[in-house]
């Protein structure tokens, strides 16, 4: 029997055990549909279209472990392309019916998935609410009273009503981020490119991301990891550069002036929770300045981006002005107040705060926030569309524009039954190393899976921490244990690795004029020397970088060789520096050269 909200292990589970093939499956899940709220989707398969699907999955692939996505059910964002079924864009009269399917929605079905159906969003995917649609707002899954959260509206709730395994949603401003927080799920916001947009109805093409709900960060990495991919045909798609970070990350979390909840005390407090809980697990929590990051957001709908709106759908809102929704309507046609020379000040403003962001960026290794400040019933959403929708991305908005990666968790729920959420978010390319924290922080807050509040997540689907990558580097003077400068070293979580001595060709002098005192390690072939003694520390990559770039002339960095033969990353000296200088190689190391000075 299908459990009443099912993960990939749940579902591998069912098909393992030989009682339950796709087949049941799809009439299952055609039973829950013609029993769900019908605002979830526009376009839902139907059973027999949905049973003929699985049995052209079994007979090209008739084992569960023959591909990734067996007979896993997924749902997809009605601004997505799936052959054979309309794109809407919750927009009747926009309609279109393509021949082929999206990128990433061909390369699900070609791991097994199943398409359920085409789900409801805000118009245009303009919005976070999930309420400017003409087929119906859907809702909390918690309280039908509340928005579901947008544009990817229909996404989520078909994860967390337990009527999809997993669905795809699109992320802009925060689409696939604030419906996970609304609805006790996780949502992942690839890096810009990371996966295709091709088949994509744009909102903004320069920044718009397909972005995955699921009910585990294992489940939605899974799904980004095989829905991703270069695609040569789509202008903005990259090639991945993937980053680490550590083990044990600093985290910025707000503070001051820059904790904006509009009163809601409850999503306040499941915030503070969220951030003891990461303390607990590792972090180290650093207050860090918002305002750069909000001043960006702020460009999305009240700078020259929102001309992008209007390029997507230019010739439609000229013909069909009437068609569109009103309040989409009003973000749209404001694009007609925009120039071109607004179009330039926007960047030169973004640039300017995306310099401005990179102090925070040398002080932390990733963003924990807030997913929305609060939540709001649709009967108020739809009396102020426009100012209570806005307040809904306050910590979303500046993801895409700087370039940012994220991953929005289940936080809790607060005294009225509702959930909130927190969200994760690093530079680009660092979604894969983002997962095991936010799959920690996940397990952490014990919320359940989608309206499954106390349901227990699934060990299988436990994201296990990264291989630590640290690299070594050799310090000769100032950076020793206990001396002056050692806490260079230390602050970019820098650990000793071991006592060591170089092979006996190189040469140690006093660099003259350096406060606090500096050494030259200057290699010599041929010259036999006592060896002198050195310390083996590690860095991650990100902080190697950081201590490298400091390094200040004439020292740098090159290949050491230590007594035992091993070639190692350490500090050098140009050798015209050394002229002048007194040579201390005697000694047999720095430490014993400065406490001979007394």
């Amino acid at each position: 029997m299908l459990p009443a909200v099912f993960d990939l292990t749940a579902l591998r589970a069912l098909y393992a055990s030989g009682t339950f093939t796709p087949q049941d499956l799809a009439a299952a899940v055609a039973d829950r549909m013609a029993g769900a709220d019908p605002a979830v989707f526009i376009t839902p398969v139907t059973p027999e279209a949905l049973r003929s699907a699985a049995a052209e999955l079994m007979a090209r692939a008739p084992e569960p472990n023959a591909l990734p996505l067996w007979g896993v059910p997924f749902a997809v964002k009605d601004n997505i392309d799936v052959a054979g079924l309309p794109t809407t864009a919750a927009c009747p009269a926009f309609t279109r019916r393509p021949e082929a399917d999206a990128a990433v929605v061909a390369r699900l079905k070609a791991a097994g998935a199943l398409v359920i159906g085409k789900a409801n969003l805000d118009q245009f995917a303009t919005g976070l609410n999930g309420t400017r649609s003409p087929y119906g707002a859907p809702r909390s899954v918690f309280d039908a009273a509340h928005i579901s959260g947008g544009s990817s509206s229909g996404s989520a709730v078909a994860v967390a009503a337990g009527l999809a395994a997993f669905s795809l949603g699109t992320d802009t401003a925060g689409s696939g981020r604030v419906p996970a927080a609304f609805n006790n799920l996780v949502g992942i916001k690839p890096t810009r490119g990371l996966l295709s947009t091709g088949g994509l109805v744009p909102a903004c093409r320069s920044l718009d991301c397909i972005s995955v709900f699921a009910l585990t960060v294992g489940d939605a990495a899974a799904v980004r990891r095989i829905a991703e991919g270069f695609d040569p045909a789509d202008p903005y798609s990259r090639v991945p550069a993937p980053r680490p970070l550590p083990a044990a990350p600093r985290l910025g979390v707000l503070a001051g002036s820059e904790r904006e909840f509009h009163g809601d005390r409850e999503t306040e407090r499941l915030y503070d929770a969220a951030t003891a809980r990461a303390e607990a697990l590792g972090c180290t929590l650093v207050p860090f300045d918002y305002a750069p990051f909000r001043e960006a957001a702020s460009l999305l709908y009240d700078g020259p981006w929102v001309a992008e709106r209007l390029a997507a759908i230019k010739a439609f809102a000229g013909t069909h002005a009437d068609a569109i929704d009103p309040a989409v309507r009003r973000i749209v046609e404001s694009a007609r107040a925009f120039t071109a020379v607004d179009a330039f000040e926007g960047q030169y403003r973004l640039a300017a705060l995306r310099r401005r962001t990179e102090a925070t960026w040398e002080t932390v290794d990733a963003l924990l926030l807030p997913t929305a400040p609060t939540t709001y019933t649709v009967a108020a959403m739809q009396a102020d569309p426009i100012e209570l929708n806005s307040r809904l991305g306050r910590y979303t908005n500046f993801a895409n524009l700087l370039d940012c990666c994220a991953i929005a968790v289940p936080a809790g729920f607060r005294a009225d039954g509702l959930p909130a959420g927190v969200t994760l978010v690093a530079r680009a390319f660092q979604d894969e190393a983002l997962a095991p924290l936010a799959d920690a922080l996940h397990r952490a807050a014990e919320s359940g899976l989608g309206r499954a509040r106390g349901a227990a997540l699934p060990e299988d689907s436990r994201v296990p921490p990264a291989a630590e990558e640290r690299l070594p580097v050799v310090v000769v003077g100032a950076h020793l244990s206990g001396m002056p400068l050692n806490r260079d070293l230390t602050a970019l979580g820098g650990r000793l690795v071991r006592a060591a001595r170089t092979a006996p060709d190189y040469r140690l002098y006093a660099l003259p004029g350096t406060a606090p005192r500096k050494p030259g390690l200057v290699r010599q072939p041929g010259f036999a020397g006592p060896g002198l003694a050195v310390e083996v520390w590690s860095l991650d990559p990100a902080a190697f970088g950081r201590f490298a770039a400091a390094i200040p002339a004439p020292l740098g960095l090159g290949r050491i060789t230590l007594e035992d033969g091993s070639a190692v990353p350490g500090f050098l000296c140009e050798a015209h520096a050394v002229a002048a200088a007194e040579e201390v190689t005697g000694f047999g190391g720095w430490r014993a050269y400065i406490a001979a000075l007394g």
